[in-house]
């Protein structure tokens, strides 16, 4: 049973009130006020297709029909599937890629877990972290407009990668909804303003357009210029925004799979950026391809599918997907992966996922290009991949369950598996079993031969990143018995062509009492919780662009097979001037949205009270990585019981939030919640500059 109170005046009316003016409202709240709720026993109100019915967790979909479609509007949006991160810049841009990789994500149907916005508690979950070695990412379902969850749209933005939603129709039903918006110049307007919007509203990029159905001579006739207005509206809206075709229709209406670009689907090609052919094409496809007139100058747009399932007569596929992409390089031309995630739905396993996807990328690695984050300084890892057994925090544990969060993940390190003179071998991985913030840490394992005197270079970052005069990196890492642990880092002269060999520099390690180990760890506390090791160093450089960091492992004794073991919690490079208190000020908190629900009691007696609540603030997005929201109570119904202590309630990404199914006191009673911001740096912010706002909650009278 659901119990929901709402005060008027404390959130804005849902039909007549836009989303700045609500959050005008907050601001214009008091900072000590507190919101008042009476308990009143209705059903929530919240929209059930962007809340889960039971939870009230937010949820990301997409839209079934047409009609859905040309009656949305932003009042209609789900701010919660809203991306909170801008696309990031890479070196190199996709503009100057004359090789493009692209990846279709199709799976089971798709909005699974992924479509809890905030993370859900769930073991061995479906994720990618192979960023650097793609440009687009598609998410592909079957429904006729597929809106990409907004975990996928931040993930993939943080580096660097192009997100497509997908407009689909397929089939006789597909076919009448084709007829009824290429009916008119108006009617396939309509629909492409309506997906630009979307695209705006949500953060994403562009759209795969995949019409699989017999088109009437009067509807293909106007497929061209929808596709025209699309990508023109696209273009002048969302800078870098792509809208690609895939090869079903052709230019009399037949659905007839070309397997190649030609002149009976050339008119689609030339209407929009890109061509995601079909898959199953010959090698013989892409010679003829590549001489094609209408091909000429556009290559790179010429995304060559490979169905990972290997459905139908292809080439390569599964664990051979590698033979696909081999040939499709061979003749340069773009690739489009479809479903990568056969990976994980065929694993009978699946807590050997992660084992098996590293396997399964390493082997298409020699086909694939590595692409380098290139945001300004400060850059900052703590190598989260969105999931975990447990929840870290400065090298504690603050939760021992499993979970997913892809917006948790933050940039990813190079993956790889690599042997060594000797018969030694070196491999980087991601680790669940500990960590310093987030999920996972970055294990580097493997055996130093005893042959081996020279120590062993693990690349772990390929960066863009433009250099100031006085750097520091910090690591903080856990190494077994026997090894020593240093940095390295390769540098670019700024003036030098991108083709130019990086130059190394190995720093040494500052003593604690250097000035700037001890302001680091002023700002920071306590770094070394949990056995974990920090290790600082200056860097001099100026006019360079950084271009790796590594981490040098090297024997300490006698010569002899070493095997060891490494753990990188976290790898930090900072302004060294920059070492100062944080500015991050939470300001606005405001709390909407009430729900109410009674859980059944672990005892017996009365049930338990959940809060459900919407919290929003403002806050520069670009001081912070993420926000810490807690919640105390201070006063109940017994007033013996003093106010209790902070408690974390979740981590938020953006600066909206949902608490969901918060057991707080029985009535009458009060609570605070409160945010706090995590600074870029990972400086702890004081408690001066975090929000907070009272809740004060009775029970109606009348109920």
């Amino acid at each position: 049973m659901s119990l929901s109170a709402f005060q008027p005046g404390n959130r804005a009316d849902r039909e007549g009130q836009s989303e700045p003016s609500r959050s005008e409202s907050c601001l214009d709240q008091p900072v000590g006020s507190s919101v008042l709720e009476v308990i009143r026993y209705t059903p929530s109100p919240l929209p059930a297709k962007h809340y889960h019915a039971d939870t009230t967790e937010p949820i990301s979909c997409g839209l079934r029909t047409l009609e859905e479609l040309l009656s949305w509007g932003r009042s209609e949006a789900n701010p919660f599937n809203v991306a909170a991160v801008p696309l990031a810049p890479r070196e190199p841009p996709l503009a100057s890629c004359p090789r493009r990789t692209l990846v279709s994500h199709d799976m089971m149907g798709g909005y699974l877990d992924d479509r809890f916005v905030q993370g859900t508690n769930t073991e061995n979950p479906f994720v990618f972290y192979h960023w650097q070695h793609i440009d687009i990412f598609n998410y592909f379902t079957h429904q006729l407009v597929t809106i990409p969850p907004a975990a996928w749209t931040n993930v993939a933005h943080k580096h660097g990668v192009i997100v497509l939603g997908t407009f689909i129709t397929e089939w006789s039903e597909g076919a009448a909804v084709c007829e009824a918006f290429l009916k008119d110049e108006e009617s396939y307007r309509a629909v492409a303003d309506k997906l630009v919007q979307i695209s705006l509203c949500y953060g994403f990029d562009g759209w795969l357009v995949n019409i699989e159905n017999v088109l009437s001579e009067a509807a293909v006739k106007r497929t061209p210029p929808f596709l025209r207005y699309l990508s023109e509206q696209m273009h002048e809206r969302v800078s870098g925004s792509l809208v690609l075709w895939y090869d079903s229709v052709t230019e009399d209406g037949q659905l007839k799979w070309q397997n190649e670009l030609n002149q009976s689907n050339r008119v689609f090609f030339d209407a929009c950026d890109g061509f995601f052919t079909n898959y199953n094409w010959t090698e013989e496809n892409l010679e003829w391809m590549k001489d094609y007139q209408g091909a000429q100058g556009r290559q790179a747009d010429i995304y060559v599918g490979v169905d990972v399932f290997a459905r139908g007569k292809v080439v390569g596929g599964m664990l051979e997907t590698n033979k696909a992409l081999e040939v499709i390089r061979r003749h340069n031309f773009s690739a489009a992966i479809f479903a990568p995630g056969w990976v994980y739905e065929t694993s009978s396993d699946k807590s050997q996922f992660c084992q098996s996807q590293d396997k399964f990328w390493a082997l298409l690695s020699d086909s694939l290009y590595v692409h380098r984050p290139a945001s300004q300084l400060p850059f900052t890892s703590s190598f989260c991949q969105g999931f975990g057994k447990a929840v870290y925090w400065r090298g504690q544990c603050e939760t021992r369950s499993s979970w997913l969060n892809l917006t948790a993940q933050e940039i990813q390190p190079r993956y790889y598996h690599l042997q060594l003179q000797g018969g030694g071998w070196l491999r980087s991985s991601g680790c669940t079993d500990d960590a310093w913030t987030g999920g996972c840490s970055l294990q580097l394992e493997g055996l130093l031969p005893a042959a081996l005197t020279s120590p062993v270079c693990a690349t772990v970052f390929s960066l863009h990143v433009p250099l100031h005069l006085k750097t520091l990196v910090t690591l903080i890492y856990k190494a077994s018995a026997g090894i020593e642990v240093s940095l390295e880092i390769k540098t670019r002269d700024a003036s030098l062509p991108d083709t130019e060999e990086a130059t190394s520099v190995c720093p040494e390690a500052l003593e604690e009492g250097h000035q700037l180990v001890s302001r680091f760890s002023q700002l920071c506390g306590d770094l070394r919780a949990g056995g974990w090791t920090l290790r600082c160093s200056e860097v001099e450089l100026h006019s360079c662009f950084l271009r790796e960091v590594c981490v040098l492992i090297r024997r300490v004794g006698e010569p002899r097979d070493t095997p060891f073991s490494c753990r990188l919690g976290e790898v930090m490079v900072l302004e060294a001037s920059s070492l100062r208190p944080p500015s991050a000020v939470v300001r606005g908190l405001c709390i909407e949205d009430v729900v109410w629900l009674r859980a059944p009691p672990p005892q017996p007696g009365p049930p338990g009270l959940r809060l459900g609540a919407t919290l929003r603030w403002s806050c520069p997005a670009e001081l912070v990585r993420h926000f810490r929201v807690y919640w105390r109570a201070l006063r109940g119904p017994d007033p013996r019981v003093p106010p209790g202590r902070l408690a974390l309630v979740g981590r938020a990404y953006s600066s909206l939030f949902r608490v969901t199914g918060l057991a707080v006191p029985q009535p009458p009673a009060l609570l605070e919640l409160a945010v706090e911001p995590v600074a870029r740096e990972g400086f702890p912010v004081p408690e001066s500059q975090w929000a907070r706002r009272q809740l004060s909650y009775v029970e109606d009278a009348a109920s």
